[in-house]
């Protein structure tokens, strides 16, 4: 993998969709064993996939892997403890706010 270069692959995958009371969730498992990395980009093609409530669904596809260059991956790996820090910027209290 060059410094700027991206690579492309397609690898089989199971969509689970799950829209139940205790769990409200959507996984894609690689059926190759194929590993995503920070940087990487990952479209599932097929429909669109509902699932009832109180069901999980799961389902076949096919995904594209955009595979991050190298200093997409260095770049993704620097500044994503900044985002994840984002995340943590919260607060809980008692006042209401209009």
């Amino acid at each position: 993998m060059g410094l700027l270069t991206r690579e492309v692959e397609r690898a089989p995958c199971t969509v689970e969709i799950s829209h139940c009371f205790d769990s409200l969730h959507a996984h894609v498992r690689f059926n190759n064993g194929t590993t995503v990395y920070p940087g990487d980009s990952v479209k599932v093609h097929g429909p669109e996939i509902m699932a009832p409530y109180g069901m999980v669904v799961s389902e076949d596809r096919e995904a594209t892997i955009i595979r991050a260059s190298a200093l997409e991956r260095l770049w993704t790996r620097w500044t994503g403890d900044f985002e994840v820090m984002e995340l943590c910027e919260f607060s809980f209290s008692d006042e209401v706010t209009l």
